[in-house]
């Protein structure tokens, strides 16, 4: 059977990370269980806006609030809308007073991380598949050929979570946009034009059902998503190996487009294809003893919200909350946090699926600078 854990979470993402540090600030203990090989094993995605009341109230939860301003990216919360033809229609600087502060998901992994006992997670894990045994317990088998059996299992997997299948049928379904995905190194000295594109911090260009989403990094590099409505095969359709050849691809589809904005995929020292999955909105499940979900694993949606990792670390938190709430209940925990779960992710799921409608609909550009144009002061 394998090794018996009490409690495992398997992903060691934002979510599971933040779950396991406010478990250990309550003297509860919990295996992480984690497919990449370290902590450097690779990079960890572009910038983040952390929200007060999900993202920061996660890390207050964990007592690492201070250590998170720490690593803020100062003028992230910057923002620039403009129009294919290059015309700047909303611009905003970062007076600080924004609410979301942005910063890099790498640095903020490695606070949570490092905020854990030694030990806490296991590093280079892929999980092969996991089955009830009866009675609550579990067992979760991985592809060394080890497995684990644990009282309480927590799936923080991700969009193709392992451990969804024990208490849902759902898959996520393709939302019809597609992203190539480009970096622009060292982009003061290399990319000056780009640079001064982008400005301090988020981009975003939109126009005939396609955008150029974009953020300066904490590093200097600026991080592009070029996004376009498309049909689920249309990145096959492109030899992503081949750096000239993919962005000559994804550059037709941008036709039209001021040539400063096109040199954000042109002048790239790196593109990758990505395509934006959803699971259906107001998943749920019913109570099955001994597992949950948390994070991309429970409620994957449309990144146009900017909710996702925010709602994986307060996932993570109120689960922990709930488990130290109710000491020798599992059940109990469990069905307090899922009953706050399911409400709190619909809403999210249902602003984001609209954003993305709104975003890439045919006046996508008009519904952004209204929705981002300064209100009115009232009074």
């Amino acid at each position: 059977m394998g090794t018996h854990h009490p409690l495992a979470i398997i992903g060691g993402g934002l979510g599971g990370l933040t779950a396991a540090r406010v478990l250990h600030l309550n003297g509860i203990s919990a295996a992480i269980f984690e497919l990449e090989a370290s902590a450097a094993a690779r990079g960890q995605g572009g910038m983040l806006d952390i929200h007060e009341e999900s993202g920061q109230k996660a890390l207050h939860a964990a007592g690492l609030h201070e250590g998170f301003l720490k690593i803020v990216h100062e003028g992230g919360q910057a923002m620039r809308v403009v129009g294919t033809d290059g015309t700047v229609h909303v611009c905003e600087g970062d007076d600080g007073t924004g609410g979301r502060p942005e910063l890099d998901r790498g640095d903020l992994r490695d606070l949570l991380v490092n905020s854990l006992p030694d030990g806490t997670v296991h590093w280079g894990r892929k999980v092969t598949g996991a089955r009830a045994l009866g009675g609550g317990r579990h067992e979760v088998t991985f592809a060394d050929g080890s497995a684990i059996t644990t009282d309480l299992l927590i799936g923080a997997d991700g969009t193709w979570s392992r451990v969804r299948p024990l208490l849902s049928d759902a898959t996520p379904a393709y939302t019809g946009i597609s992203f190539a995905e480009t970096d622009l190194y060292e982009a003061a000295a290399r990319h000056p034009r780009s640079a001064a594109v982008i400005g301090d911090g988020f981009f975003l260009g939109l126009g005939g059902r396609a955008g150029l989403l974009a953020h300066r990094e904490t590093d200097g590099s600026l991080h592009v998503y070029a996004a376009r409505v498309a049909d689920e095969g249309w990145l096959d359709t492109i030899d992503f190996t081949d750096r000239a050849a993919a962005t000559t691809a994804v550059l037709a589809h941008f036709e039209g487009w001021h040539e400063d904005l096109r040199a954000l995929v042109a002048d790239a020292d790196t593109i990758a294809p990505r395509r934006i999955h959803a699971l259906p909105i107001g998943h749920r499940w019913e109570r099955i003893a001994g597992v949950t979900l948390l994070g991309d694993a429970a409620h994957v949606m449309s990144p146009f919200a900017g909710e996702g990792a925010n709602l994986a670390m307060l996932d993570g938190a109120e689960l922990a909350a709930a488990i130290a709430a109710h000491p020798g209940d599992t059940e109990a925990a469990l069905t307090a946090y899922e009953q706050a779960l399911f409400p709190r992710s619909a809403a999210s799921a249902t602003e984001s699926a609209a954003s993305l409608d709104a975003m890439f609909g045919d006046r996508g550009l008009e519904r952004m600078v209204e929705f981002f144009a300064p209100r009115p002061a009232v009074g």
